[in-house]
């Protein structure tokens, strides 16, 4: 059946410069409607008869940093499974957790250390985490495979990995296996692809590679934390996983990877949120504090000058600098000072500073943020607490620096993009040799963070809580960003198949999409 839309009048008076006499008004008042008969609903080339989804969070429906039923059935993929279902789709299932609560319990309790807890929500002052307990199992028989096979936290080569789904594995240290693939998988030796590609599917959406850069960057650049995945590792990752389905014959869309420094994350904590009084300040900037630490850069910058070798030994010259101004500049960089007021930076350690503990044991490698660098979220509820209880002169972020995990330094940050840039070149190269839609995420994601994207009558932007794209963890989309994403797939999969979901008027009202779960949906 034919879709109609109905332009009011009202909504176009400029179509009253177009009326060439007093008759054409006339009409104008008596019909107040315009009729815009828009196009049936078809394929195009597509077959969307099996719809199987590969992936990682984005694809399974993470949001408010966990896994729960409501935002399963808020994923990008069963928003697009229900549109593909008008053009012949058949059904598309997914590996419901148990709640509403989100988190995974194992052998009947959560992890210690809070990892897999429950969902979060907003407790008027920011993020907090639901006072609940999860009811999902991990340990728990398996569901089976799923149309919907997007695992939080897997990186590219997980999806070809055969332990991944193993119980067993989930005990090792370090574990080797996700839990959320376990809970799901075929056979403990199964693979995440293998498990999509049994299902015979005739169109897929591949979403991957985010994970390769994204658990180095929420570490804060640590690299005993995560590392970024080699860029050979990627590559034949992707070629292997796109390889196979050639050989299936499938049609699909492929996604690349955001810049993580679009992301609220990285972009909500400012580097400067320490607020002090005259008495504080004076005693941080004494001899007593960083006084000494200040003074001990002036007595090595003086050391080093008059001693050229070690001098070009701690700072080789480059084509732009001298030794000498090299570390005349780095010294200065490393100064740490307070006032009395708000606006201090915290006080991080930088593993790029040169390392002058040889010279003075004291000169440990840490500096006052700036603007150039990225606070991870969770800084926002680390900064300001003590590392003795009960004791003001060990304030972290203050009297004690944030440890690197806290921070990604614009050197971590160029890292990441680089690696970046490299993965979605690779990307891009593997949807046009597979023939696939491809969806240029990291533009999109670029648009939420330089004024918002605009979708039918609402403007998205990336600021956490009240931008509407992101949900309280700052990585994952909210229900309302999912739908944004899935009408951009849908722009895409026309363009590349000739359906026509866009010209149909069949894209998805983003507004039909909530920004965020009520504490009593449990």
């Amino acid at each position: 059946m034919k879709n109609i839309k109905y332009l009011l009048l009202s909504a176009v008076l400029i179509g009253f410069t177009a009326c060439n006499d007093e008759e054409d008004f006339e009409e104008l008042l008596d019909n107040p409607t315009n009729e815009v008969v828009l196009p049936e609903l078809t394929a195009g080339s597509a077959d969307f008869s099996t719809y199987v989804a590969i992936g990682n969070s984005l694809t399974a429906g993470f949001t408010d940093n966990a896994l729960f039923i409501a935002g399963q059935e808020n994923s990008m993929p069963n928003m697009l499974s229900q549109k593909f279902a008008l053009l012949g789709g058949g059904t598309f299932t997914q590996p419901l957790m148990e709640d509403n609560i989100g988190g995974l319990l194992f052998g009947g309790s959560q992890n210690e250390d809070g990892s897999f807890g429950p969902r979060l929500y907003f407790d008027g002052s920011g993020p907090a985490s639901l006072p609940a307990m999860s009811s999902t199992e991990a340990f728990a028989p398996s569901l089976g495979s799923q149309n919907n096979m997007g695992v939080p936290g897997a990186a590219s080569f997980h999806l070809l990995y055969d332990g991944y789904g193993n119980p067993a594995n989930l005990v090792t240290d370090p574990p080797t296996a996700n839990p959320y693939f376990v809970r799901m998988a075929s056979d403990p030796s199964a693979t995440i692809l293998g498990d999509a590609l049994a299902q015979q599917p005739t169109f897929v959406s591949l979403w991957i590679g985010n994970n390769d850069v994204l658990n180095y960057a929420t570490s804060g650049g640590d690299q005993n934390e995560a590392a970024i995945t080699p860029q050979l590792t990627f590559e034949g990752s992707i070629d292997a996983i796109i390889g196979a389905l050639q050989t299936a014959n499938v049609q699909g869309v492929m996604a690349n990877i955001p810049y993580v420094t679009t992301i609220p994350h990285f972009t909500t904590v400012p580097h400067n949120p320490v607020p002090l009084d005259a008495t504080t300040a004076g005693f941080l900037n004494s001899a007593s504090a960083y006084g000494a630490y200040n003074g001990g850069l002036d007595g090595t910058l003086a050391y080093l000058i008059a001693n050229p070798t070690q001098l070009a030994f701690f700072f080789p010259p480059t084509d732009e600098m001298t030794s000498e101004e090299l570390a005349t500049a780095e010294m200065a960089r490393r100064k740490i000072y307070f006032s009395e007021g708000s606006g201090n930076a915290v006080v991080i350690m930088d593993e790029d500073l040169t390392d002058l503990t040889a010279i003075n044991p004291a000169l440990v490698s840490m500096r006052q943020a700036t603007e150039d660098d990225l606070l991870v979220l969770p800084a926002s509820s680390f900064i300001g607490t003590e590392a003795v209880p009960g004791n003001p002169t060990t304030v972290n972020g203050v009297a004690i620096p944030l440890a690197d995990k806290w921070v990604l330094t614009p050197q971590e940050q160029d890292e990441i993009k680089t690696a970046t840039d490299n993965f979605n070149i690779k990307l891009e190269a593997a949807a046009t040799s597979a023939g696939f839609a491809f969806v240029d995420a990291n533009s999109l994601m670029s648009q939420l963070d330089n004024g918002g994207y605009s979708d039918g009558n609402f403007i998205l932007t990336s600021s956490l809580v009240t931008g509407g794209a992101f949900s309280l963890d700052g990585v994952h989309p909210t229900a309302r960003g999912y739908a944004l994403l899935a009408n951009e797939f849908m722009k895409k999969i026309d363009e590349t198949y000739d359906s026509n979901f866009e010209a149909s008027g069949n894209l998805l009202d983003i507004g039909n999409y909530p920004t965020n779960y009520p504490t009593t949906l449990q």
